[in-house]
């Protein structure tokens, strides 16, 4: 009589990046979100190792479901929050950026290795309040009949992970000081736009996310500025000389000081941020 079949259980990885790659490679977002925060415990319990010597997974193997579709941020339409779809549209794209935003800081636990353990610690938390923000603008988008995927969507976020793919430094200076902290520039105007729309709801999710923000974006300061030390680099010359190579020094009005002052940018670089903004 044969002995019937019994399937292993998948073995989890031991080490922390073999975590973060297990959680970048998910395509349904459930599994995504479930191996992050099942990460995020295993290292705050100390169940997994640092292997610096694991060979990070490749850009184009990065996870993620086949809606939303992906287009050209000039062919996404523009909706005004008159209606429930306008609002829906203006909630998903903060859902995709939350999305994208979980994969980043995964990206750079499993990509970057040799930095203090600070550094994992730092990028762990972030990605699972990031797991958390995706969460909370999924349940609006629900509430309002729609769903993450419902909309079509760009991939700048990614693009620009997959061009600091080697160099950390660029990775903090233009990921979380360049395109995340565009998100407390412009946040405070669609929780504004939200509150004048009726949508309250929305308004206090987005304003639980903008909070949470600033101190994602501040862990970008703290390892840009260690960086730069550790490289000898003036701090305020480098980070805008990389957003004019990168981002051609692009950086619309308004700028939100208060915030990117909560979130360790200094009055140098402020002052120059704010000539970029007048030369849009």
């Amino acid at each position: 009589m044969k002995t019937p079949f019994t399937a292993e259980p998948m073995t989890q990885p031991i080490s922390l990046q073999g975590a973060a790659q297990l959680a970048l490679a998910a395509c349904v977002v459930e599994d995504k979100l479930k191996a992050t925060q099942s990460l995020a415990a295993r290292w705050h319990a100390g169940d997994l190792t640092q292997d610096d010597q694991e060979l990070p997974l490749l850009s184009e193997s990065v996870g993620r479901p086949p809606h939303p579709r992906l287009v050209s941020p000039r062919a996404l339409p523009k909706r005004g929050l008159g209606t429930v779809e306008g609002r829906a549209a203006l909630l998903h794209a903060v859902a995709h950026i939350e999305f994208n935003a979980i994969n980043l800081a995964l990206d750079a636990v499993q990509r970057f290795g040799g930095m203090p353990h600070a550094f994992y610690d730092d990028w762990v938390r972030v990605a699972a309040e990031e797991a958390e923000h995706f969460q909370l603008m999924r349940e609006r988008l629900r509430v309002l009949g729609f769903d993450y995927g419902d909309f079509p969507a760009h991939n700048g976020l990614w693009e620009m992970a997959t061009v600091t793919a080697d160099d950390l430094l660029a990775r903090m200076a233009l990921v979380p000081r360049g395109l995340e902290a565009r998100g407390l520039d412009v946040t405070p105007g669609m929780i504004e736009r939200l509150r004048d729309a009726g949508d309250h709801k929305s308004a206090e999710a987005l304003g639980v996310i903008l909070r949470e923000e600033v101190g994602h974006v501040a862990a970008g300061s703290r390892w840009f500025a260690y960086l730069c030390e550790q490289r000898t680099l003036d701090p305020a010359a480098t980070y805008i000389a990389l957003l004019r190579q990168f981002m051609k020094g692009r950086l619309p009005c308004p700028i939100n000081l208060a915030d990117r002052r909560r979130a360790g940018f200094d009055q140098a670089e402020l002052d120059q941020l704010a000539r970029l903004c007048a030369e849009v």
